[in-house]
Formats: structure tokens, C-alpha cells, sequence
């Protein structure tokens, strides 16, 4: 197979097989890419030292930009025309307290309300921990096990995992952006090159580089109310996600059984959805979504879909109420799918 080939197609299906080995420190099993072609399928697989050699080349060939990745749907600006003849903004009125609607093709908001306030943004952070982990080009089939530490936080937030707890990088990270698992994020970023401290430092800089002059990131997770962004600077950061496929796959991933291994309490499964009720339903398009809440923050979400064939993201901060972030959302999605051309 050509591995360049591999990405220049519009139809590629990464799907995860995950499953841990019980005493060796790598697990046996990661990320299958698999490219439909005229001949049958063609695989790159994670489970195997060929095939994750492969893998990492096609993934961290360039890191932190990936721009061979194909897409779900394409997010880049030179796919489009800059005239493209729709109405350019939305006749709604949203109740969360940060939105933003941007047309990725021309750049151009179609709604705004208060789009440069920096709000926390909750577990949003997490999109934002899954491109650093990324950009490092780590083993995604290194066997991680959670420490206690994983678990303490600047909030008190409830997990079903525990300290022991056994699973690759790959796994860690799907869990990270699927089930928004604190403690997996926690880990990720503390077995980062040079630990915990320079994992936070990359965040910064990561957010830096992308122009997102109104962010701070002060833990992985987004229990820290310190994670702050804008709404504008959130479409950036949700823009940049595009360029990993593994974030578009994993983050609208409805659902996934993990095994779990623990050497003192045994092995376990864990079944697991996607904290997002539109990605669950599949109804809508969505190539990229983050939910996030605290208190502080409110109810959060971001997402990248592609409605009428025109691509948009979604940013929609500080609902009062699940249902208020649900309905706004509904209602843009809804208003995007009613826009007329000229």
C-alpha cells in the first residue's frame, strides 16, 4: 500500500482495536486505519512494531500541522470559493452566554454573541490535551497505569476508574476525548516528555501558536476554572483539531466497551458513550465535538459539522442548563441546514 495514497482519499475509516496484554508493558493492540479500495481493503494496524511504524509515518510525519490527514469533511479555506453565495448570518437569537458560528470557507462569523470574552471552557480543554499528546509522537501502544495523583484535582469530579487502572496511550486518549475521563487526561499529560509541568508549558504554547491570544490553560482536564478562551479563539482551536484525524474519529466515537486491567483488583470492562447527545444520535454531521462543564463554565460544547456541504463550527459557552446548550445548538444546526444561496 502507498502510504501517501493512504490519505489523499475522502473515505477513510479509523476504527479502534483496543485490547491490553496482561504482563507486557506495551498492549497488543491500538489503532486500525483501514482505505476501502478498488482492490479490497488495504490496513494500516497498531498492534503490530511494522504497522505502528507505518502508522506514526502517516500520523506524525509533520507534527502538530498534519495537513496530509483527509478529513471527514475538509475544514481548509482553499476548498472553497471565498464568494460562495449563502447568507451570511443566522436569524437566531442563542441563550448561553458565548457563541460563536463560523463559516470555516470564508472565515466570516454568521452569529456572535459575546465572541471575544474569555469564559472557562471546562473540559473543551481536553481537544486541546489530545493535540499535544499528538504533536509529541509518542507509542500509542505504551501501557499506561493510573497513579493516585491522576485523581486529584482542582475539583472533586466523579470517574469510574481508579488508581491501578491499566491501558495504552490510544485507549487513555479515547477515553480522554469520547468519555471526557479526567483521570485519563490527567495521565497523559504526566507520562508526557518531561512530565506534568512541560506538558502544561506545551498546552500554552500550543495555544499560542494558533493565535489564541485570550487562552490559558492551567491543567489538562478543564476542572482548572483558570482554562479560559474565547469563543473566537475556541473556533481556532477547534479549526487546528481538524488536522488529526484521530481527534475527528475518537471525539465522535458514540461509544466503545474498554477492557481495563488491574493487577490488585482484576480486570475489568468498562462500557462507555460519548458525553454528547448529538453525536450519539447520529442525526447531525459532526466531525469534531468536545462537551465540557463546571460550574464556573457553565454547559459547554464545540463542534465542526457540515451542513448543506458547507462546513461550520459551533462554539456555545456558559449554558445555564444542559437543555439551554442543547436547544442552541439544535437551533444553529437547524438554521444552518435552512440557509438559502443566492
Amino acid at each position: 500500500m502507498s502510504i501517501n495514497k493512504s490519505f489523499n482519499k475522502s473515505f477513510i475509516f479509523v476504527c479502534i482495536a483496543l485490547g491490553l496484554g496482561t504482563a507486557s508493558s506495551v498492549s497488543n493492540a491500538a489503532l486500525t486505519i483501514v482505505e476501502p479500495s478498488k482492490t479490497g481493503n488495504s490496513q494500516v494496524q497498531w498492534g503490530n512494531a511494522g504497522g505502528l511504524s507505518e502508522a506514526r509515518s502517516i500520523m506524525y510525519s509533520n507534527p502538530g500541522v498534519t495537513t496530509n490527514t483527509t478529513r471527514s469533511f475538509s475544514t481548509s479555506t482553499n476548498n472553497f470559493s471565498s464568494s460562495p453565495g449563502f447568507v451570511d448570518r443566522l436569524p437566531i437569537s442563542a441563550a448561553s452566554r458565548g457563541v460563536v458560528v463560523l463559516d470555516v470557507a470564508t472565515g466570516q462569523p454568521l452569529y456572535e454573541k459575546n465572541a471575544d470574552v474569555a469564559r472557562p471552557i471546562a473540559s473543551i480543554t481536553k481537544i486541546m490535551t489530545a493535540m499535544v499528546v499528538l504533536d509529541a509522537g509518542l507509542d500509542m501502544r505504551e501501557e499506561i497505569k493510573l497513579d493516585p495523583e491522576d485523581f486529584v484535582g482542582p475539583k472533586r469530579a466523579s470517574s469510574r476508574l481508579k488508581a491501578g487502572d491499566r491501558m495504552n496511550r490510544a485507549e487513555l486518549l479515547l477515553m480522554t476525548l469520547m468519555k471526557s475521563e479526567n483521570p485519563a487526561a490527567k495521565s497523559l499529560a504526566r507520562n508526557y516528555p518531561g512530565g506534568y509541568d512541560a506538558f502544561m508549558r506545551a498546552m500554552n504554547a500550543k495555544a499560542r501558536s494558533l493565535g489564541m491570544n485570550t487562552a490559558f490553560f492551567g491543567d489538562p482536564t478543564g476542572l482548572d476554572k483558570r482554562n479560559v478562551a474565547s469563543p473566537m479563539d475556541l473556533t481556532k482551536m477547534v479549526k487546528a483539531a481538524g488536522e488529526y484525524e484521530v481527534i475527528r474519529r475518537f471525539s465522535t466515537t458514540k461509544n466503545y466497551d474498554f477492557f481495563v486491567a488491574n493487577y490488585s483488583d482484576g480486570n475489568r470492562t468498562y462500557p462507555a458513550n460519548n458525553t454528547s447527545k448529538l453525536v450519539r444520535s447520529g442525526t447531525y454531521p459532526i466531525g469534531i465535538s468536545k462537551t465540557g462543564f463546571i460550574n464556573e463554565a457553565g454547559q459547554c460544547v464545540v463542534m465542526e459539522t457540515q451542513v448543506n456541504n458547507r462546513p461550520a463550527i459551533i462554539v456555545i459557552l456558559g449554558a445555564d442548563s444542559s437543555n439551554t446548550r442543547w436547544n442552541d445548538a439544535e437551533n444553529i444546526l437547524h438554521n444552518l441546514a435552512l440557509r438559502r444561496t443566492i
